[in-house]
């Protein structure tokens, strides 16, 4: 079992990195991943530009911690976690996670438990353009009760 996370400028291929996690594990009967991509709107304001900023060394850590506890509470292979950050544009990739698994219920699960902890734990921050100005994302509600549903 392994878990990859990486951070980076740079957009990533779904179709290369699925192929790259499952390849020589004859014992993936299931893939499930998401992939977040930049909207053209957000809180009814159109969108040009979005700046994703991160604490290096601290975010790899807490997204290893998070896929960690995936690993303990689901029967899974492998994890991985691509973020990215710098400048990005709508339709842009921002985030992909992947989760291998002998069966399908333990990847979907996994899968939407990472995401979930990763929005509401992982230190990123966004600031998006738009043609009111520049301004900073706050954290959502709906990000904090989707991850505290998945608290004992």
């Amino acid at each position: 079992m392994a878990s990859f996370v990486r951070i980076q400028d740079e957009d990533f291929d779904v179709g290369a990195e699925i192929h790259a996690l499952r390849l020589g594990n004859p014992g993936v009967g299931a893939v499930a991943s998401f992939i977040g991509c930049v909207r053209d709107m957000n809180e009814g304001d159109a969108v040009n530009l979005m700046y994703l900023e991160h604490y290096p060394g601290m975010t790899e850590r807490e997204l290893e911690k998070i896929a960690t506890e995936a690993r303990g509470r689901w029967n899974i292979l492998d994890t991985l976690i691509i973020h990215r950050v710098g400048e990005l544009k709508p339709l842009d990739q921002i985030v992909f996670v992947a989760v291998t698994s002998a069966h399908r219920g333990d990847s979907f699960a996994a899968c939407e438990f990472i995401m979930d902890f990763l929005k509401t734990k992982a230190p990123f921050w966004k600031r998006e353009a738009t043609p009111q100005g520049e301004r900073w994302v706050d954290a959502r509600v709906s990000d904090d009760a989707a991850a505290a549903r998945w608290k004992p």
